[in-house]
């Protein structure tokens, strides 16, 4: 792909390319022969993605891509809008002829093989509106900086999933009362190339398996799981961080103990038990695996840097989420959190499905405001003003969302 691309700069001008970036091309003097623009780059890497030309590429090395918070205000998230999160490298291609996921582990009853097919017709279908956050969203604000992809706000989704309750997949292989934990092994490989290892090797608790919305997916939005998203198959466990749904399944591991794959160990997604000082260490046993993510909320609408005139009304809209929880209420305030104001909240369409709100705001006069919205769960846990507790990786940021908005 590099080859063609290289082939295709040779054929056009710097006066072209300046035209593509929409600006001057300064110091193009300098350019190395045969070089590609990153942004020629990301506009080619988001494109065979099928993404909007307005993600952000954070890192290609696993590709991960950021959604701008105003590109998320749909309802339900469509694919070109949806963030993307890898630990390995995206499949190439999955034969579809050969495929089949394997149910293993200390705690089945029997090792057993589903094709995809017989999952799809032996076992019923269902389909949830899920949450999936990266549960190192909103990564980039914490100080002193952690280590990881600098992630704005805009690592969260919530797409329509169709497949099979995993609950019932596990009932027919057969599971041992001993079993705690399940483990998921995919195709994705890891960016050493070695065979032996594995990218990611996550897992869930048996009792959040057992939920009726933990899905096997082989459906996104009525339509076949796009490649970047896990084709042909992926554990959606809504209200967890999304990187316990693992992508490209070829394996779930019934475990006795708590499962021990890749990206399980300490301080991978985990958070300390107790506060620590910011930019210091602390001892695994310090540290918690993250389950449920905290409460959360996102004005979606309007951007940030709107301007409109005085005596009109802005409406603004958004999604709030809370994890396993609900959200009983979203609040704002336009007087640096001085003062809140309810906004109108939709419940949600199904158990971890984030919820939207609404409200008109009309401001007393011409001059700069920020829009803070915050949160509240059903067990009255609220968002806080500022960036929570500092943690080695950046985890669980779900301070107040904040726009910029001028009237003239």
């Amino acid at each position: 792909m590099k080859k063609e691309r290289r082939a295709f700069i040779k054929k056009i001008t710097l006066a072209s390319l300046a035209s593509a970036l929409g600006a001057e091309i300064v110091f193009a003097k300098n350019l190395p022969k045969d070089y590609i623009p990153v942004f020629l780059e990301e506009q080619d890497s988001l494109k065979a993605f099928g993404k909007d030309s307005a993600l952000k590429v954070l890192n290609d090395r696993p590709w991960n891509i950021e959604t701008p918070i105003h590109l998320l205000d749909d309802k339900v998230t469509p694919a070109d809008k949806m963030f993307v999160r890898n630990n390995g490298s995206i499949p190439d291609k999955i034969d579809i002829s050969t495929w089949s996921l394997t149910l293993k582990g200390e705690s089945v009853q029997k090792e057993k093989s589903y094709t995809l097919s017989e999952l799809k017709n032996k076992f019923k279908n269902y389909t949830y509106q899920l949450t999936l956050e990266c549960g190192g969203n909103g990564r980039g604000e914490f100080y002193p900086p952690t280590e990881g992809n600098q992630w704005g706000q805009g690592a969260v989704s919530c797409a329509l999933w169709t497949g099979i309750r995993l609950k019932d997949l596990l009932e027919d292989v057969g599971i041992k009362k001993d079993a705690v934990y399940i483990g998921y092994h995919g195709v994705d490989a890891h960016l050493s190339g070695d065979p032996k290892k594995e990218a990611i090797s996550r897992g869930i608790p048996i009792k959040k398996a057992m939920q009726d919305e933990t899905l096997l997916a082989f459906q996104m939005n009525g339509k076949e799981i796009p490649m970047a998203h896990g084709y042909p198959l992926r554990l959606v466990a809504g209200g967890y961080p999304a990187s316990a749904s693992g992508k490209w399944l070829k394996a779930i591991s019934v475990r006795n103990i708590v499962h021990d794959g890749a990206k399980m160990e300490s301080p991978s997604y985990r958070v300390p038990i107790e506060p620590i000082e910011p930019g210091t260490q602390t001892a695994a046993e310090n540290m918690r695996i993250i389950e449920s993510m905290p409460v959360k909320s996102l004005i979606t609408h309007p951007k940030s840097g709107a301007e409109f005139s005085i005596g009109k009304t802005l409406e603004i809209r958004g999604h709030a989420w809370a994890g396993e929880e609900e959200v009983s209420k979203v609040a704002y305030s336009i007087d640096f959190g001085a003062t809140w104001q309810s906004c109108n909240l939709d419940k949600p369409v199904n158990r971890f499905a984030w919820q939207h709100f609404q409200t008109n705001i009309k401001f007393p006069k011409k001059g700069y405001y920020e829009i803070w919205v915050m949160a509240t769960d059903e067990n009255g846990n609220s968002q806080p003003m500022v960036v929570p507790g500092w943690n080695p990786k950046g985890y669980l940021n779900n301070a107040c969302h904040r726009i910029a908005v001028k009237v003239s």
